[in-house]
């Protein structure tokens, strides 16, 4: 089992990075493998609506949203990271997934379908929850189920020393990672069971104006 953590910050070895850390050290004393991706610090380009995800279930601008695609379907849980920018998620993270999303959705690739998730949030002081809910509307329209800890899932710093000395966030990143950890296996105890996945129903849309 795998878990992909995604970090948003433009600073790739600052706050975010060292909440994620925490995270896949707990997740790897678990038995749970992770990897990171880095989104970068090039410009992100918002969805224009194209549609052309429909046919190829990849986004029609080519850059690290495609990476992302490419590799995607290969883990069995995310966690996404992003600081607080003006009360609310990096600009790259609402477009990275914007795209990400939308082009899975419309192509029908069932990357992230049923897999756990988290947000992890770095605030240097406000701003965190309204963060962590926004990113969560994402995952709630993926059919993704969020996993929780003790706490939401922040830690709070100006730079990666001063989470050091966040000592109850990096504890609720720990068990978030140990209750993702705990998820995943959930999860595979039940296909070993046969259980199996809700099939869904094909989707309706009802537009308010007619």
């Amino acid at each position: 089992m795998k878990v992909l953590l995604v970090n948003s910050s433009p600073h790739k070895n600052g706050c975010t990075d060292r909440a994620l850390t925490e995270c896949a050290k707990t997740l790897n004393e678990n038995g749970i493998e992770t990897d990171f991706f880095y989104i970068g610090t090039k410009a992100l380009y918002s969805c224009i609506a194209c549609k052309k995800c429909r046919e190829t279930g990849f986004c029609a601008l080519s850059d690290r949203v495609n990476d992302f695609l490419n590799i995607a379907g290969d883990y069995d849980g995310f966690l996404f990271g992003s600081p607080v920018h003006f009360g609310g998620a990096t600009g790259a993270l609402t477009s990275f997934l914007t795209r990400a999303f939308y082009a899975d959705l419309n192509g029908g690739k069932r990357r992230f379908l049923h897999k756990p998730v988290s947000a992890v949030i770095s605030a240097r002081r406000a701003g965190s929850v309204a963060t962590f809910d926004q990113i969560n509307r994402f995952f709630t329209l993926m059919q993704m189920p969020i996993i929780t800890s003790r706490y939401w899932p922040i830690v709070y710093g100006a730079t990666a020393e001063d989470v050091e000395k966040d000592a109850e966030g990096l504890e609720t990143m720990r068990i978030l990672a140990e209750n993702m950890a705990y998820a995943l296996k959930a999860i595979e105890a039940a296909k070993k069971e046969n259980i199996k996945e809700p099939l869904g129903e094909t989707s309706v849309y009802t537009n308010f104006i007619r």
